[in-house]
């Protein structure tokens, strides 16, 4: 692949509503060419977020739960089932042109997996893609992240979930992605290490460059709150 621009966008603590507009902005830029692929990097206040392959049956806690608990819970259009956004993890929305790119879905989907496994792997730990018919990034069948993406033409949009430090008593409130058998787990929870995600999309921002042969330019303003880790 030919070196590209990659613009990345840190944008601290920000609600999934706001974020979903900021990609599709961003979508239109892309798609236009009037900005170069993007990654946005961010984290979100508690949500389910409910992907097209999802039912309500994915949700486990009544309304009065999540209410008690702060949740809210959003029906996305990226593909997959259920899952949890909130405090600790650090969630990467890609926005690339992969005509651009000249690649597909099935290797884009692969060169994603392989910028968290690299990213991981400096930190220890050896993660590997999912088994056929589970994306995301696994670690002795736990999921370490999610993945669920949206092609709109030629720009892919939503991306990636990366437990740093998230309370996984969350995910007891849903089916994540559809399996109830398959459990998430955390950087944390393996290492003992707590990352601020801060720290973590400054240093993954890196390995998504590598990974893509792209060149980063960091965008200078943050849009949400900061994040503390």
């Amino acid at each position: 692949m030919r070196e590209r621009t990659l613009r990345v966008e840190r944008l601290g603590r920000v609600e999934y509503g706001a974020a979903l507009e900021i990609q599709k902005q961003t979508e239109r830029a892309v798609l236009n060419g009037e900005q170069p692929d993007t990654l946005l990097l961010l984290e979100h206040p508690h949500v389910f977020t409910m992907g097209k392959a999802a039912v309500p049956e994915h949700l486990l806690w009544d309304e009065a739960e999540r209410a008690r608990r702060g949740v809210e819970v959003v029906w996305s259009d990226r593909g997959g089932e259920a899952t949890y956004h909130g405090p600790g993890q650090l969630v990467g929305y890609p926005v690339l042109d992969l005509s651009r790119l000249e690649i597909s879905i099935p290797r884009y989907l692969e060169l994603l997996e392989r910028s968290l496994i690299d990213y991981l792997g400096s930190l220890g730990i050896e993660s590997e893609p999912g088994e056929p018919g589970f994306t995301g990034v696994w670690l002795q069948g736990e999921k370490l992240a999610a993945i669920g993406i949206k092609l709109n033409r030629s720009v892919v949009s939503h991306g990636f979930a990366l437990n740093l430090t998230t309370d996984m008593s969350y995910f007891d409130g849903i089916v994540p992605c559809g399996h109830a058998e398959r459990r998430p787990t955390s950087v944390e929870a393996v290492t003992g290490r707590r990352l601020l995600t801060t720290e973590a999309a400054a240093a993954y921002a890196r390995n998504f460059a590598a990974t893509f042969g792209a060149e980063l330019e960091w965008a200078p303003a943050a849009v949400g709150t900061p994040v503390r880790g």
